[in-house]
């Protein structure tokens, strides 16, 4: 028994061996051997920085580095074993290092401990999947910003309550969506800031008496600030939290593109087309074409949104400094990592190739009353006050519920009818073109701001140094 527990690093506090269940309940490697390539990353530079202040020898240090990226192969190769019993990614790589060089791979976790190694990992692992995410943002807001100058100039309504309200653009529509991943963009950079912070060199919780040099390691890992305090580098996990609390956002967005996307291609709509090879079909109604990819993005929402309710109640009972709780952090953040991304990828690909069905557009957006309110504005601009408007227009409308007709398709005198200081000139208000060809401001829905909205946009994504 007691032989068994010099396996583990804490062997010699221990008088039996662990049991084989516990082993097996409390370790991690099935899932963190993908910070695999950050542990490796982590301890080249932990190694070549003891090297630097005298821990290390030179020649130890290249031991070190050598055994290592020779682990880093095997793991490519599929050539590494994975064992459960030395619990986690960063045990397994420093077993296999010492088994490869000898008693100097024991000297690699001199000045630190799996506390701080673990947190330097998940960051290092993190700060690499916010860079791939903020790419599928780009190329997902490319293919938005080429829709909407595409379809620039075709009309569809505008809804609020779900109900018809004013005739917009489907280009303004795409570019709607754009503004909102925008934010996600900047939110996501604005998150990695406090995620590039290095916590190595906290060790276990109040640093090392190794003479270390953490400027060294932090500039050699790419980080951009070094944690203040070895007790919250080693036990906070906000940095997650505000990712996925990002991510719960990112995936909000797209869930509200992917009700709009379902409700767009049901033949009640039948405002667009997805192509194919975005769908599936029934097993029992042959006439189906199903808009699989929105719906399956809608309800991997609720998954995301889960993670962040996970994390946030595993932070919020633990004490100063680090808990094995700690260890549920990565589950969800890797769920989440993949679930993004591959929501994004799947929306970047699918966007370019929508086809709008404009005649079917067109026909909602004049039905319902759509350009009232250019009515209510035109009279205004007559000198009618703008609440007496409001009653004309009202009282048009209710005539064309009884009547069957559109603003547009009433004559002169029907309309005159309601107000004397309406003239042949309110035609060109009430056509569907005259109502967001009006709207020519920053921000609004005529083609023009449109085409222009979509070259700022352009001049953004190209900025962008990805």
């Amino acid at each position: 028994m007691a032989d068994q527990s010099q396996d583990k690093p804490w062997g010699g506090r221990f008088s039996e061996a662990t049991d084989a269940f516990v082993e097996a309940f409390t370790a991690s490697v099935t899932f963190d051997q993908k910070m695999a390539d950050q542990d490796i990353n982590g301890s080249i530079a932990h190694a070549t920085m003891l090297a630097e202040v005298g821990v290390l020898t030179q020649d130890e240090k290249q031991q070190i580095i050598d055994g290592l990226e020779e682990i880093r192969q095997d793991i490519k190769d599929g050539n590494f074993d994975w064992s459960v019993s030395l619990e986690d990614v960063h045990m397994n790589i420093e077993a296999r290092l010492t088994d490869k060089i000898g008693i100097t791979g024991k000297k690699l976790h001199t000045g630190r401990s799996r506390n701080d190694q673990v947190a330097t990992d998940i960051r290092l692992y993190l700060r690499e999947a916010i860079d791939g995410i903020l790419g599928e943002i780009t190329r997902l807001q490319t293919g938005l910003v080429g829709l909407a100058e595409r379809e620039a100039e075709a009309i569809m309504p505008g809804f609020t309550h779900l109900q018809t309200a004013q005739p917009v653009t489907f280009g303004h529509h795409m570019m709607a969506w754009y503004e909102m991943l925008t934010r996600d963009y900047e939110r996501l950079v604005d998150c990695r800031k406090r995620v590039n912070r290095m916590p190595l060199g906290s060790a276990a919780l109040a640093g090392t008496t190794y003479p270390i040099n953490r400027e060294i390691t932090a500039k050699l890992l790419g980080f951009e600030g070094i944690s203040e305090n070895s007790l919250d580098g080693v036990s906070d996990r906000d940095f997650a939290i505000e990712f996925i609390s990002a991510s719960s956002l990112i995936m909000t967005h797209l869930s509200r593109f992917s009700e709009e996307l379902v409700l767009w291609t049901s033949a009640q709509f039948n405002f667009i087309d997805l192509p194919d090879r975005f769908c599936t079909g029934s097993s029992i109604m042959p006439q189906k074409k199903n808009p699989d990819v929105p719906e399956l993005v809608r309800g991997k929402t609720g998954r995301v949104n889960g993670h962040l309710i996970c994390l946030l109640t595993l932070m919020k009972g633990q004490p100063l400094a680090y808990n094995k709780d700690n260890q549920e952090d990565k589950e969800p953040l890797f769920d989440t990592i993949e679930t993004v991304y591959n929501c994004l990828r799947a929306y970047a690909d699918m966007v370019p190739a929508i086809e709008i069905k404009h005649d079917s557009m067109r026909e909602a957006a004049r039905r319902g009353f759509s350009t009232a309110t250019d009515l209510a504005d035109y009279l205004v601009k007559k000198g009618v006050a703008f609440r007496d408007s409001h009653e004309v227009v009202g009282k048009a409308v209710r005539y064309g519920l009884d009547t069957n007709k559109d603003l547009s398709e009433m004559t002169l005198e029907e309309l005159q009818v309601f107000s004397d200081v309406i003239d042949g000139s309110v035609f060109d208000v009430l056509t569907l073109e005259g109502s967001v060809n009006a709207r020519d401001h920053l921000g609004g829905t005529a083609p023009a701001q449109v085409k222009a909205a979509t070259a700022r946009a352009r001049k953004v994504l190209e900025a962008r140094d990805l």
